[in-house]
């Protein structure tokens, strides 16, 4: 394992959406050296198989350990629900991973109908299975694949009357269900929290796991003494394979900190 403790950390997801991550890792900790891998040219990973997803996860690990990294987040839920359990037995560094935040749904509801937005590839996934076993069986799990909202994002239609419209018939039904908490189970879905807001109210209570993972990252950069100390503000890197404008506009890239590159990996 890497025990320099000025060394990255290491962030990839399947496009741009884990950047609701990283910001949470960099208020969280802003001295710590980051990069983070936008694999966008093959986004969403949600509809492929899950031996895709494993080798897409392989790459992506085998980039940002070719950059030192000293941990990995693994920012993406249909990458960590089909393939961290192969990237922890395959390399000696620690790795955190995102999963639909359905405990925290759970201990919250009131009506005991909790809303899941998430891919086919965290939906259909074996650890998502094992996990929504773990929750009081009286709750009714309402699950939508979001499929779609990944694709608008990755192309720039974020506040697009086709995103308003895609939302309204995801979000409308679990009103009508009476849902009273909202799990998003993909990093790129907080970027829509201001939209479903709009359709919501404060009849949802909209949850994401983004604080929790920042949080867990601490804790474990802290238990294997990989907490960088310095004074200073840490320096970001972002790799991209596609719309690189995409990722800048998420990112508002003004700092002189950032520093983002397309190419092809």
């Amino acid at each position: 394992m890497v025990k320099n403790n000025k060394f990255p950390i290491g962030i990839f997801d399947s496009g741009v959406g884990g950047t609701s991550i990283w910001k949470e890792i960099n208020a969280l900790l802003p001295q710590e050296n980051t990069i983070y891998l936008s694999d966008s040219k093959n986004a969403p990973y949600g509809e492929k198989t899950k031996q895709e997803i494993i080798n897409l996860s392989i790459k992506n690990t085998e980039f940002l350990l070719a950059q030192n990294c000293k941990i990995i987040i693994v920012a993406c839920n249909t990458a960590t629900t089909n393939a961290i359990k192969v990237l922890r037995e395959k390399y000696n560094i620690p790795f955190i991973g995102i999963e639909p935040a359905i405990k925290t749904a759970a201990l919250h509801t009131k009506t005991n109908k909790i809303g899941i937005l998430a891919t086919k590839g965290t939906l259909n996934s074996e650890l998502f299975e094992k996990t929504s076993h773990t929750i009081n069986h009286n709750i009714i799990r309402k699950e939508i694949i979001g499929k779609g909202l990944v694709e608008l994002i990755e192309s720039g239609k974020l506040h697009s009357k086709q995103m308003t419209a895609l939302l309204s018939t995801y979000i409308t039904p679990l009103i009508e269900d009476n849902v009273d908490c909202l799990v998003l189970g993909c990093t790129h879905y907080p970027y829509l929290i201001p939209q479903i807001r709009k359709l919501v109210g404060n009849k949802i209570q909209i949850i994401d796991s983004g604080e929790a993972v920042a949080k867990q990252t601490k804790n474990i950069l802290e238990k294997h003494q990989l907490i960088n100390t310095s004074n200073n503000k840490g320096s970001y890197q972002f790799f991209i394979n596609k719309n690189k404008d995409v990722l800048e506009m998420l990112i508002s890239n003004k700092s002189k900190e950032i520093k983002i590159t397309e190419k092809e990996f």
